[in-house]
């Protein structure tokens, strides 16, 4: 398989994406007085709000997962909520819910009360916590960015993010997330706990202020600009061809699937996966001032894309390989058409 070519570009597709890596830089700047480190983990919930995908944050408590979103939400001056999912938490206290109220008159009305999912940025904090009859709320939201009560729906304003954690330790009173659900999540990040150095900077900031100082540089209207921009960028159809040969190459049930399949993968990822890939690739060229879709870009969005959209069996426990070690193997398998 060739390599992808260079394509040719217009002096107005250069000042486009000069002016897209442009405002992602000075978001990051941004986000870097609130956050200390996590430049990849930035960078690709970045990816995911232009995108237009959703994010789920795998973390022990206290990593600043609830300041990277109430940063990012003045950085794009966007209105941000908080949900913090409990086991008693009810699906209307998601959604919200219709009331009824007397109007001028005295007469009664129905009058719909939005609950705390009408935002554009939302983080679902602890989602596993919450029962599946509130996890089920969440996706007709993540997935069509709707809410639809007593027959009445009701669309979210764009952009919409949703971006929920979960904690790898604690597992009593948690309910594991459906596959379903996982799979509206364009990437699954792990936060991994901060340096010494990171540490360190970490709270010699917290003891300045609590507050985030991050300011506006673009708003909503801006990343659907951005999000616009990104649909047009190319993809060779060898990286097209590589990525769907990558996905299908999950699924140990297929005849010609890889060898990392056959013997490590119970589960293979959903068709979702591979849009995933092309989609969030395309915005991540961008980010770089590139202007079309390399193999690169598949490669490192592999890991956050597939880690939670493939089940690894006994093989791969008792050969001591997590998922992002399987994903390795599959790589490695296929890196050789990359050539």
């Amino acid at each position: 398989m060739k390599r992808t070519e260079k394509v040719e570009v217009s002096d107005e597709s250069v000042e486009r994406v000069k002016s897209f890596s442009h405002s992602i830089a000075k978001v990051k700047e941004e986000l870097a007085k609130d956050v200390v480190g996590q430049k990849e983990i930035i960078d690709n919930v970045l990816i995911a709000i232009v995108a237009g995908g959703n994010v789920l944050l795998e973390g022990v408590p206290g990593v600043g997962k609830t300041r990277l979103v109430r940063s990012l939400g003045k950085a794009l001056e966007l209105p941000f909520s908080r949900i913090q999912f409990t086991p008693d938490l009810m699906p209307s206290d998601v959604t919200g819910t219709n009331v009824i109220e007397k109007d001028a008159e005295g007469r009664m009305r129905t009058v719909f009360n939005k609950g705390p999912i009408f935002a554009n940025l939302v983080l679902a904090d602890e989602i596993n916590r919450a029962t599946p009859k509130t996890q089920s709320a969440m996706l007709e939201v993540m997935q069509e960015h709707k809410v639809t009560i007593a027959k009445q729906t009701y669309t979210l304003s764009e952009p919409f993010f949703v971006m929920a954690t979960e904690n790898p330790i604690e597992q009593d009173g948690t309910y594991p997330l459906p596959e379903a659900q996982m799979d509206r999540f364009m990437f699954k990040l792990i936060v991994e706990f901060p340096s010494v150095e990171e540490l360190a900077d970490i709270v010699n900031m917290t003891q300045i202020t609590m507050d985030e100082t991050a300011m506006a540089v673009i708003d909503g209207p801006t990343v659907l600009e951005m999000r616009e921009l990104a649909k047009t960028v190319p993809v060779a159809e060898d990286v097209l061809r590589y990525t769907v040969n990558l996905v299908s190459g999950t699924h140990p049930e297929l005849k010609d699937t890889s060898d990392t399949a056959k013997k490590y993968i119970k589960y293979g990822a959903s068709p979702r996966a591979a849009q995933a890939l092309i989609t969030a690739a395309k915005v991540r060229a961008l980010m770089n001032g590139n202007y079309n879709v390399s193999y690169e870009d598949i490669n490192t969005l592999a890991y956050p894309v597939l880690r939670h959209r493939i089940k690894v069996n006994y093989t791969a426990i008792n050969d001591n390989l997590n998922v992002d070690g399987v994903i390795g193997l599959l790589l490695a398998e296929y890196k050789k058409y990359s050539k």
